[in-house]
């Protein structure tokens, strides 16, 4: 607006003299810039509010909107927007004089018109977003004003920048209110979330150039995008999020029909989200199942409960997680190990290479998740011939990070309280060494029988071995972070309540 006159009309002398008054100006253009300005700090806020001016705001508010002048109207917004970030006393004012009422007013005219007016509707949604992180009352009050035909309206919008603040507003009203959160998840609500999903799906294909591989077209960016969702908020939530039954299951087939889907000719470039629709649905439905077996691990069972992970298991789980790292090349210096050996007995002759990268560690994941304290897993696997496989993954490798930490985490669960699977690993020939700081720590050492070149595991003297029964299933190694809801206050600034993946 800098350098730009706006038009001056006449207004009632108790809306234009306040605030001139408190601005220390003599037009409302300048009044307004002034005010803008001042109150994007917290002390110019709490200025404002003693001077009871968000009042004047949302009577100079209903005034623009029906003199119809999109330039002041907009400015007014802005100040009204910044006015609500934060300040209790201007919330409660905004409350007391029905500016819910009157926003939505302003909100619907531009959401309802044939070309929505989209610079209205993001400041309608962030001055609502910011009323909203004002504590649960005015969050009822706003939910059971746009649920559900407002909240429809706005997610049909399809616009990122309109999307943003819709949804910092939904997740602030159902945080910690199981009923809403209910509401949503049902008709009605569902075609709401569904208006969002579509709207960032598409962003997000955009960025990505639009892949048009075999899978993309069975999967639709839709899917990948719900399924990154759901998988950073369970690994984030680990503790806190209950999977039922009949999701993990879903979950599950999704994963069978990707596998049967996805390339797997093509070395990953790099890890999620790859850009290519089947894969990263392939991807995150593999982590959800990552995590969902770790949670079994982790809670304690109720009786006559079921197991998911068994009932995974009975939809073949195992079967299908089992023969993806058979058919895979192994890590590099596996490969390297067996290219340099005069011993070609051991080659393995894999054609499929790793779609992303940190698959062949999930995999594994999944496989050290299972067999945790689930002795008929660990006989499954071994009859399987999955020790040997499993014992190749605990090595370092570019394209899996973390694949040597998750293989020694997965042979510990599989050779624990199993006396025929630590049998079998203790008459494996040894065919090389190599040193394992991991094993010293915990005060063990590797000796090999010069006769039988068997190996052996043993007590370092003097050493202290550390019990290992409390420990349980691990989620992701990695870091994860959640960035709450921001007030939204600069004129461009951007505010996201969702989840990132460091």
């Amino acid at each position: 607006m800098a350098g730009e006159s706006l038009p001056e009309f006449n207004y009632p002398k108790d809306v234009l003299q306040p605030l001139l008054s408190a601005s220390n100006s003599s037009s409302l253009q300048q009044a307004l810039e002034i005010l803008i300005k001042n109150s994007r700090a917290a002390v110019g806020r709490a200025e404002l509010a003693s001077k009871n001016i968000l009042p004047t705001v949302l009577k100079l508010v209903e005034s623009l909107h029906h003199a119809s002048s999109q330039e002041y109207l907009m400015q007014a917004m802005k100040l009204l927007r910044n006015l609500c970030a934060g300040e209790v006393a201007n919330q409660n004012s905004f409350v007391e004089h029905n500016g819910i009422e009157t926003v939505l007013t302003v909100l619907r005219s531009a959401a309802l018109l044939s070309d929505p007016d989209f610079g209205i509707i993001h400041l309608s949604l962030q001055v609502l977003a910011n009323v909203s992180l004002a504590g649960s009352e005015l969050q009822e009050a706003i939910w059971h004003k746009l649920f559900p035909n407002e909240f429809f309206i706005l997610a049909s919008i399809h616009s990122l920048e309109t999307s943003d603040p819709l949804c910092m507003i939904l997740y602030t009203c159902c945080d910690g209110k199981p009923g809403l959160a209910i509401e949503l998840c049902r008709d009605p609500g569902l075609p709401i979330v569904a208006g969002i999903i579509q709207t960032v799906a598409s962003g997000n294909a955009s960025e990505d150039g639009g892949n048009t591989a075999l899978g993309d077209k069975v999967f639709s960016s839709e899917q990948a995008f719900l399924l990154q969702i759901i998988s950073e908020i369970l690994n984030e939530r680990l503790n806190e999020v209950r999977v039922p039954n009949e999701t993990a299951l879903c979950v599950l087939g999704i994963f069978k029909r990707s596998v049967s889907i996805v390339d797997f000719g093509a070395r990953a470039k790099s890890g999620l989200p790859t850009g290519s629709t089947s894969v990263d649905v392939m991807g995150y439905s593999l982590i959800i199942l990552r995590d969902i077996c770790a949670q079994e691990g982790l809670r304690e069972l109720k009786k006559d409960s079921v197991d998911v992970v068994d009932l995974l298991l009975s939809d073949d789980l195992t079967d299908v997680i089992l023969s993806l790292p058979h058919d895979l090349e192994p890590p590099a210096i596996i490969r390297k190990t067996l290219k340099d050996s005069e011993n070609q007995e051991l080659n393995l002759g894999s054609t499929k290479l790793c779609p992303y990268k940190g698959f062949q560690r999930d995999l594994v994941a999944i496989i050290g998740n299972c067999a945790y304290r689930r002795k008929n897993v660990q006989d499954e696997i071994s009859q399987k011939s999955g020790i040997l496989r499993l014992l190749q993954q605990c090595v370092t490798d570019d394209d899996n990070p973390y694949l040597r930490e998750w293989g020694i985490w997965s042979l510990r669960n599989l050779l624990e309280g199993n006396a025929e699977n630590q049998q079998i690993v203790a008459d494996l020939q040894l065919q090389g060494s190599v040193d394992m700081p991991e094993l010293a720590r915990l005060g063990l050492k590797v000796e090999v029988d010069q006769n039988t070149h068997c190996a052996k595991l043993v007590n370092i003297p003097g050493s202290y071995t550390k019990p290992v029964e409390r420990v349980g299933p691990l989620k992701f190694m990695g870091k994860m972070s959640i960035r709450e809801p921001q007030l939204y206050i600069q004129a461009h600034h951007t505010a996201t309540f969702t989840k990132s993946k460091c």
